[in-house]
């Protein structure tokens, strides 16, 4: 960022920041934000103004675990399926992703991986995408009686020279969610959190113990809470907190909830955030190729070799209905959702879709908020939290102002 670069200032904005609203002004210098006042205009000569008309001026949307969107999923093996489903999120406010895998062959997730890394690497940045933070692998580390919408077919104990050679061939990995009750999960957690990639637990079985040894091995993050998980078990009539009491009683894990108004109910996600504030949850979409598109059927996965899913009701679903198959939400949904719970406000809500996440992926020296020095990653949205501008990196790529 250089003082003589181009300005573009965002005059008569409601500016949300991580615990207030604040009338004022924005500017953009480059790709990075220059200058945050409480002043409502006064752009300076040479700067482009830009009336926000009132409208809540927010940091980028971040979206840490999605598999795709508008018609297209991140299993498909494409890179056009892979910008498609980018350009669609960030469309609504997306302006930070991590793609996500689901359970296949080992050697379809090399190509998949490959794919997004070169996106990524040839593509984030050049053309008109959210900024593709890295990749989260979700799987194929499960047991079966946790697998969701997973592919039972591909679901397997860790194998070191398996994960080993995946996180070789692709650098962009950043996450990755694993049972850590199964044989060999605690050693690949701590090879994960030796390489840099946030371990997370999900699709699981354990209780207490196994979640407190978890923590201590790597473990920092809760995939999909409530989703796909243990609750409190009975054996031989004693009770055990599963992985959902475990997440909420202990404060070295953060959590993920898609907050679609489905997956999870407003009264659980009320619970949520007692226990575990804003600092410790992420909105996620966890959403599939429906979402961003008005579609009766679809398919989860790749087209060749995916799941038939229904969207019903505002989310997607296996065809017996025995569990949901991924969300169709995109990311305003999500911030709109937890804002309606009681005693979430808006910058709270805001918060547990920019902030939190990038600080639970180390980019909250970049990213997360507005403050000078930042990437330009900027959503403005009406009063209905309907997305009405976006930029990334100091570029409008979407005005409906």
């Amino acid at each position: 960022m250089t003082d003589d670069a181009p300005r573009t200032v965002f005059e008569n904005a409601r500016l949300v920041f991580p615990d207030r609203i604040v009338a004022g002004s924005l500017s953009v210098s480059g790709s990075r934000i220059h200058e945050v006042s409480e002043s409502l205009g006064g752009a300076a000569s040479g700067s482009r103004a830009l009336d926000a008309k009132g409208l809540y001026l927010s940091p980028g949307f971040i979206d840490l675990h999605t598999h795709g969107a508008g018609g297209a999923d991140f299993m498909d093996g494409s890179e056009e399926a892979v910008v498609t489903a980018c350009r669609t999120h960030l469309c609504h406010g997306t302006t930070s992703i991590v793609p996500t895998t689901l359970a296949s062959r080992i050697e379809d997730l090399l190509s998949v991986l490959a794919i997004i890394a070169t996106v990524r690497e040839e593509r984030s940045v050049t053309q008109d995408l959210p900024e593709i933070l890295g990749i989260h692998v979700e799987g194929p580390y499960f047991p079966p009686e946790q697998k969701g919408a997973q592919d039972p077919r591909f679901l397997k104990d860790p194998d070191p020279d398996e994960y080993g050679r995946i996180l070789d061939s692709c650098p962009s990995i950043v996450r990755w969610t694993v049972a850590p009750e199964l044989p060999g999960a605690l050693a690949m957690g701590r090879e994960l959190a030796r390489r840099g990639v946030v371990a997370s637990i999900g699709h699981s079985n354990a209780v207490y113990e196994q979640v407190v040894e978890a923590c201590s091995n790597g473990y920092s993050l809760v995939t999909h809470l409530y989703n796909g998980m243990s609750r409190l078990v009975r054996r031989s009539a004693i009770m055990y907190p599963g992985v959902v009491e475990s997440a909420l009683l202990l404060d070295e894990l953060s959590v993920e909830v898609i907050a679609d108004g489905m997956h999870l109910p407003r009264s659980l996600l009320e619970l949520v955030f007692k226990v575990k504030g804003p600092d410790r949850i992420c909105l996620v979409s966890d959403s599939m190729r429906a979402a961003g598109s008005d579609v009766a059927e679809s398919v989860l996965g790749s087209l060749t070799n995916g799941t038939r899913v229904i969207v019903q009701d505002g989310v997607a679903w296996l065809p017996d209905r025995s569990f949901f198959a991924g969300s169709v939400a995109t990311a305003e949904r999500l911030v709109r959702t937890m804002r309606s719970v009681r005693g979430v406000s808006l910058p709270q809500a805001v918060r547990m879709m920019t902030l939190t996440p990038a600080r639970i992926m180390g980019v909250h020296a970049r990213k997360g908020s507005l403050e000078p020095g930042k990437d330009a990653d900027i959503v403005l949205l009406d009063d209905d939290l309907s997305v009405r501008l976006v930029m990334v990196r100091g570029r409008i790529v979407v005005n409906a102002l």
